[in-house]
């Protein structure tokens, strides 16, 4: 187990090993997310072998969200314990287990098992990867973390085709299996270069020059910087706003990141095309994480909201391969948008004390969302035989999200 140390006086220049814990950072997320984002690249060629229904397939998917949201604490607490080299490369293995054990299934509950032994694995690449990257860095902070989280969209850009062609050449099976071998090697690799703080590293003067972070509370009383208690929220109108968002985030994502693929198969295109448009949709979220800030925060939520109305609308609609190449752009950049900005919106509103746990709550809401819009896409289907009322349910909570974030105002006063 490693041991926490505070961190030392500045340094001369040279090379400085926060820059390894950022490079472990974005391959783990890379390999991580593009194999939870490759989901729906097996979705079609697993109903066809067993002939299940999209609802029980899918259920994978949702058991995914489920298992995260009650993990995402617990990660936490052990990388604090434990430290991030232990943490990742030991439970976030298991996404490379996960991958040997699905390419051996015959049986529906195998399936849902291994998924939920592969969220074990992913849920190492939030808390721990993001909080070591904290550690590390002071100045650069946000910059190193939004390196860190870009790996999400080249991974489903790299893995989605990459997965497509296995499946395509050499089946299912041996895709999982070749999979499972890339993302085990990989994430014991990046984990053993994982450390916990930089200990007797002294940081380079740029680091050490900047100022120290602002204390907080852990919940008790507001934090110096002005924010309110977790329990004073929960009296707040502004927080079940925020749940909303966050709810109409989780949904549309989860709603439609597991069914695209084979929604472009049921129009008559390959498994490649699929898997290619996924692959246009992750490595577009990259785009609305650096580009949409500079509206302003909440103006460039209200437009990212607006832009996955337009994108599912379009979507809805067309049948045309080069349509859905831009449903997955435009779907994409308005996703990654929402993905950065919900964080920094409920921030904006409440300060800084307690975040982790207020971030904590609303990922959870945030989570069931996922479960359920995943589902209800599948079970839908099953029973209409189309995703079109799972796509009109996504533009009516986007346009919800355009409302919410236009009634949200900023840091409320204490509840009495």
């Amino acid at each position: 187990m490693e041991k926490a140390t505070h961190l030392a006086k500045p340094a001369k220049r040279g090379f400085y090993y926060g820059y390894v814990v950022v490079a472990a950072g974005f391959f783990t997320w890379l390999m991580m997310w593009g194999m939870s984002q490759s989901f729906g690249v097996f979705f079609k060629v697993l109903i066809a072998e067993f002939g299940w229904t999209r609802a029980d397939t899918v259920l994978a998917y949702s058991l995914i969200a489920i298992t995260q949201a009650f993990l995402v604490v617990l990660m936490g607490w052990l990388t604090d314990k434990l430290g991030p080299r232990f943490v990742i490369t030991i439970f976030g293995s298991f996404v490379g287990v996960a991958y040997f054990l699905l390419s051996q299934i015959t049986a529906l509950w195998q399936f849902h098992a291994s998924y939920v032994l592969a969220a074990v694995g992913l849920s190492t690449a939030s808390t721990p990867v993001m909080v070591t990257v904290a550690r590390w860095f002071i100045k650069k902070r946000s910059m190193m973390m939004g390196i860190v989280q870009s790996g999400a969209g080249i991974g489903g850009f790299i893995i989605a085709p990459l997965t497509g062609w296995l499946i395509s050449g050499y089946g299912w099976r041996s895709a999982y299996a070749t999979l499972g071998a890339i993302v085990l090697a990989g994430i014991i690799i990046c984990g053993l270069l994982m450390r916990r703080d930089p200990g007797s590293t002294r940081l380079p003067e740029d680091e050490a020059a900047a100022p120290a972070p602002h204390r907080h509370t852990g919940g008790k009383g507001p934090a110096p910087s002005g924010g309110i208690s977790l329990r004073q929220r929960l009296r707040t109108r502004h927080f079940w706003i925020i749940v909303g968002i966050f709810f109409s985030f989780g949904f549309c994502r989860s709603t439609f990141l597991p069914h695209i693929a084979v929604y472009v198969q049921d129009a008559g295109y390959s498994l490649a095309d699929g898997a290619n448009v996924v692959a246009v949709l992750t490595v577009s979220s990259i785009l609305g994480r650096l580009s949409m800030g500079r509206l302003g925060n909440k103006a460039a939520f209200k437009v990212a909201f607006f832009l996955t109305a337009c994108a599912l609308t379009f979507g809805m609609l067309t049948q045309d391969l080069w349509g859905f190449y831009l449903f997955a752009f435009a779907f994409g950049v308005g996703w990654g948008a929402q993905a950065v900005l919900r964080n920094v919106v409920a921030s904006d509103t409440f300060g800084l004390a307690s975040l982790g746990l207020f971030l904590g709550v609303l990922g959870f809401a945030e989570a069931m969302a996922s479960a359920f819009g995943s589902y209800f896409a599948g079970l839908a289907f099953d029973l209409v035989g189309s995703y079109q009322p799972a796509f009109i349910a996504g533009i009516l909570i986007s346009i919800n999200g355009v409302v919410l974030t236009s009634i949200l105002t900023r840091r409320p006063a204490p509840a009495l």
